[in-house]
């Protein structure tokens, strides 16, 4: 790549931040995604972020989203990552308040509500598991499993701030129940008022973030099939912002999924890649 700058936008949503660039005239060839989102995301000698998210051209909807985590891996979804890109391509007068984009997992619809808060309608999520035991440590972990874009594992617990998420998130993470590619770790504590408060190991970043879109949202999912909570459900993430998912179930199959929270310009700039 030579050297050139490049213009990018920097959001945050719910604790999640995100360096976005539209690259509809393919102005960052894909071989070089990961690489960039790597040194990019790097809190220390560039933007910093949990991840890197393209904005590019589709034949099926508005846009497509292109996603990779601050590791440089790449993820075909991203709950916080998707408010993100859909507040992205308004303020850039790509779309209208309504819009659909492409993601790797499937296409999504999303309404900007307001100045702060977006709304996804999410597709179906798949590979539900209840109640798988997972031995850790001596510790018999109770785990239940969803697909909602990304796999997640969700597990619940008395006391969030008791919990070692680092630890134990990473080691149910790199489990060998989730082998090959690893599974994100949601642990959930529910509250009053129909609340869960959720804390999150992410792969890719390898560490706690503030938030998870998709993880908040298996969470919820869980929360209303074990009859912990009812949809709509108020989530409280690490960094104390709130998200709320709605969902509908019947035996099982799960549809009519939504995640709503914010999503802020944080800040644009240009930056020198090469």
């Amino acid at each position: 790549m030579s050297q050139n700058n490049i213009h990018f936008y920097k959001l945050t949503a719910a604790g999640n931040d995100f360096v976005l660039i539209d690259n509809r005239e393919n102005i960052i060839s894909e071989n070089n995604h990961s690489s960039l989102a790597a040194k990019l995301c790097d809190r220390r000698y560039s933007i910093g972020g949990d991840g890197l998210i393209l904005l590019e051209k589709s034949d099926k909807a508005d846009f497509r989203m292109r996603y990779y985590n601050s590791d440089g891996s790449h993820a075909s979804m991203c709950g916080n990552g998707g408010r993100s890109i859909a507040k992205f391509a308004y303020e850039l007068g790509v779309v209208k308040k309504n819009m659909k984009f492409e993601t790797d997992a499937g296409l999504i619809t999303a309404e900007i509500k307001s100045d702060t808060v977006v709304n996804l309608a999410l597709y179906a999520p798949k590979d539900l598991k209840l109640d798988v035991q997972l031995k850790i440590d001596d510790i018999i972990f109770e785990v239940s499993c969803l697909n909602t874009g990304v796999p997640h594992a969700v597990i619940f617990v008395e006391d969030i701030e008791k919990i070692d998420v680092v630890k134990y998130g990473r080691l149910i993470r790199f489990h060998k129940e989730f082998l090959p590619n690893g599974t994100n770790v949601n642990f959930v504590q529910v509250a009053e008022d129909n609340t869960i408060l959720v804390r999150t190991y992410e792969r890719g970043v390898e560490n706690e973030t503030l938030a998870c879109g998709t993880g908040v949202t298996a969470s919820s999912i869980i929360s209303v099939i074990k009859k912990k909570v009812v949809s709509p459900v108020h989530i409280v993430t690490r960094g104390k912002d709130n998200l709320f998912v709605s969902c509908s179930l019947d035996n099982l199959k799960i549809s009519d999924v939504y995640l709503e929270g914010p999503a802020i310009v944080s800040f644009v700039g240009e930056v020198k890649v090469g």
